[in-house]
């Protein structure tokens, strides 16, 4: 059976990985070792390139032991940036790290991006990559002045043969930020705003802390490409509190890999022990997207939430070209109010797929729960499978209170269904 392979693969693939340590000692923030950019030669004038400023601080703080990158008041403009461990940054109230928007400023380089490594595609605004204990703080703002390059997007993608075919790499743009191979961060305060594409991408870093960020793309903006909100890409011990996240993307995705060996992929652990709490998902597709590239996602609980845009609250892809195990997957505490979205879509993905030749792989759903969940909501969703492909069981529904407009719970081969203490409408819920 599929479950049992799976975990037996895993060990035998990640036994001898170099996976991070849980416990990593976080550098003290020595205010004599913080040093502002302004004081280094940055203009905060809004078009001043300052790239070489900002990286030469970087640079000789490495070379001196650590220290902190201070933002102040000011908007600077600035190319790819690359951190060094030991060295943290600080963004001041008012203070704007911007992207810049000519593209020749983030030359192309081997990165993490949907699932595999690009060889040659655009880096982030912040890249840290083996940066234990690495930190972005304050209350400042990394804006990624997205509007141009989301225009650009656009005009290509609907000029080409098969727009839906147009490839979602075919446009050079930048990430926020990019963590990598680092245990111990903690991003705090921060407003991530206007990103060409995602914001905070996080790819194989363990014990990561998120805390009090807001993830915004503009309100009169219909549909800013790929502004994912947070990207956990293969990565573990995560917890998320007190977000706010208005975007027109993934709000929480968690990633890994894609394909039909995306089993045999070292460098794609699984996405496990996630914890999201006192958020609002103001806006967005999905407030918990498992996808687009995902193998294993368990051991996730979003709690005491809201959710206040038209989106869906638990969105979990099964692609028919991946062998894909999501389990112990908790939502609980959770308060609704949009006159649109739905509960949880279980269902297949197919955009981009490819077998490469291979059988059709396995899948499995499993354990999933709803419970303490209230208010008003567009539908209660569906649930169904890749035929043939996908196990779906064990799937709660507890202590619910909801008015929809579509209470009905579309569902196809779901073994172990529940629905204990459930209202909608007004009325009892005991089956679908």
């Amino acid at each position: 059976m599929f479950p049992k392979i799976t975990r037996r693969r895993f060990a035998a693939v990640f036994a001898a990985a170099p996976f991070l340590s849980h416990t990593v000692a976080m550098a003290q923030d020595d205010p004599r070792q913080r040093r502002s950019i302004a004081d280094e030669g940055a203009t905060g004038d809004g078009t001043t390139l300052n790239t070489v400023a900002i990286q030469t601080l970087i640079d000789r703080l490495a070379e001196q032991g650590g220290g902190t990158v201070v933002v102040p008041a000011g908007v600077f403009v600035s190319g790819a940036l690359f951190f060094k461990p030991g060295v943290h940054l600080l963004l001041e109230r008012d203070g704007v790290l911007q992207c810049s928007t000519d593209m020749a400023n983030f030359p192309p380089r081997r990165t993490r991006i949907e699932g595999h490594f690009e060889e040659s595609f655009t880096p982030a605004l912040i890249n840290a990559d083996g940066c234990d204990g690495f930190r972005i703080s304050g209350d400042g703002t990394l804006d990624g002045a997205g509007l141009p390059i989301w225009e650009r997007f656009w005009q290509l993608r609907n000029a080409a043969p098969v727009p839906s075919e147009f490839p979602n790499l075919g446009v050079p743009r930048a990430r926020l930020a990019l963590i990598e191979n680092s245990a111990g961060v903690s991003v705090e305060g921060v407003t991530f705003k206007d990103s060409q594409f995602w914001n905070l991408h996080l790819y194989k870093c363990r014990d990561v802390t998120v805390r009090r960020t807001r993830f915004e793309v503009p309100d009169d903006y219909a549909q800013a490409p790929s502004s994912d909100g947070i990207d956990l890409d293969s990565c573990q011990d995560v917890t998320i509190e007190g977000c706010t996240f208005s975007v027109t993307d993934d709000c929480i995705a968690a990633k890994g890999s894609k394909g039909p060996l995306a089993m045999e992929d070292a460098a794609s652990p699984p996405v496990e022990r996630i914890r999201v709490r006192d958020c609002h998902f103001r806006r967005g597709h999905h407030a918990l997207a498992c996808g687009s590239e995902a193998t294993i996602v368990r051991d996730v609980v979003i709690e005491n939430s809201r959710v206040t845009g038209d989106m869906v609250l638990a969105r979990l892809k099964i692609r028919p070209d991946t062998p894909q195990l999501y389990e112990d997957i908790h939502f609980c505490g959770i308060e609704l109010d949009n006159e649109a979205g739905s509960v949880v879509e279980i269902i297949p993905w197919t955009q981009y797929f490819d077998l490469k030749g291979q059988e059709p792989p396995q899948s499995a759903v499993r354990n999933i729960t709803f419970s303490r969940i209230a208010g008003r909501f567009g539908a209660l969703g569906s649930i169904r499978p890749n035929p043939g492909q996908t196990a779906i069981s064990d799937i709660t529904f507890s202590d619910i209170n909801l008015r929809l407009d579509d209470a009905e719970l579309a569902t196809s081969n779901v073994s172990n269904l529940r629905f204990e203490n459930v209202t909608i409408n007004g009325a009892a819920v005991t089956s679908t």
